[in-house]
């Protein structure tokens, strides 16, 4: 079961984090991977590791806020079966504290960066007559979350854009769903208490693992397995969700 054999994956942001562990699982399970990164040299190495293990993967460098440079992308992809939109940036913030310049970036990666990926991708699902869509959302497009303005704006925006998509394209069998995670150990996470927290990294890593009602993070392969799940066949009954992956944060959370 969920064997992507004979398929193509292009994932955003896959150089690190939870969107190099989609790539990784997904060419595990027998996925030719596309790997669109901005970050070239780390999008490198998660390709060096895929054929490594006997997987197929190229590396593509791209800003995905570039509308004319992800088309030249897709033209050189061709052919392909699933696409995930993982690629994003955080901001911390309120509305009177986020400035112009820090929305409209937070903007043009995540929800531009998702709108691309999904202009350029449509036409060829469609020529195909199939395809699978993943959005990464976050819980913080369904609560509300302290000091989360732009990021919460651009979450809620991949919410209603995954469901915008999986309405319009329901008759040319492109399915379009999404994943909301809660807080997930990643290296940004580290990176974040580190600068944040100088001193006290081990007192703040464990302060936001216990803010989740489970009691820790999660970790990047849980949500790839859920995004494995997602893009196989045995979820082709699925479209038009959006599926929490939190660890009780939304329902538990009182």
């Amino acid at each position: 079961m969920f064997n992507l054999f004979s398929k193509s994956a292009v994932i955003t942001g896959a150089g690190s984090g939870i969107g190099k562990a989609i790539a990784l699982l997904f060419a595990k399970q027998g996925a030719s991977i596309h790997i669109i990164e901005f970050n070239l040299a780390a999008a490198e190495k998660v390709v060096s590791e895929i054929i490594a293990s006997g997987g197929n993967a190229k590396a593509h460098q791209c800003d995905v806020s570039d509308q004319d440079a992800m088309k030249k992308v897709f033209e050189s992809i061709g052919t392909f079966d699933i696409l995930v939109n993982n690629a994003g940036i955080a901001h911390v913030g309120n509305v009177e504290n986020t400035s112009t310049e820090d929305f409209e970036k937070v903007f043009r990666v995540n929800v531009q960066g998702a709108y691309n990926a999904i202009h350029c991708a449509i036409p060829e699902m469609k020529k195909n007559k199939k395809g699978v869509i993943l959005n990464l959302a976050s819980i913080a497009a369904l609560v509300g979350l302290p000091d989360r303005f732009a990021y919460s704006m651009s979450k809620g925006a991949i919410y209603a854009m995954t469901l915008s998509v999986a309405k319009d394209y329901l008759s040319e069998n492109i399915r379009c769903n999404s994943i909301s995670p809660a807080r997930v150990h990643t290296p940004f996470v580290d990176g974040f208490i580190a600068k944040n927290y100088p001193g006290k990294e081990a007192e703040m890593f464990d302060k936001l693992s216990k803010s989740q009602p489970i009691g820790r993070m999660g970790n990047v392969n849980e949500i790839a397995a859920l995004a494995l799940y997602l893009c196989s066949d045995e979820a082709g009954f699925i479209t038009g969700n959006d599926y929490p992956i939190d660890g009780g944060f939304i329902k538990l959370n009182n």
